[in-house]
């Protein structure tokens, strides 16, 4: 899958995968959207951001989760 949205420079945030060169996180947005804020919200706390730039952070997030196993509990 190819990201067009999604940058990570070395010399911003150190390197962390952020939004189109901006100073603005993949994880930030995901959190915002994880918190329940709508993408109206989002953009305004944000102007920066196009609705596109949320759908593509949901995706990085998500392929980035099929990349690695997290630590589960496990019901008993």
């Amino acid at each position: 899958m190819r990201f067009e949205r999604i940058t990570a420079d070395p010399r911003k945030m150190g390197g962390v995968p952020c939004i189109r060169g901006l100073r603005i996180p993949v994880a930030t947005v995901v959190a915002m959207v994880a918190d329940g804020m709508s993408p109206d919200d989002i953009c305004r706390a944000y102007p920066d951001l196009e609705s596109e730039d949320m759908r593509e952070a949901l995706r990085y997030a998500a392929e980035a989760l099929l990349e690695r196993q997290l630590p589960l509990t496990v019901p008993q």
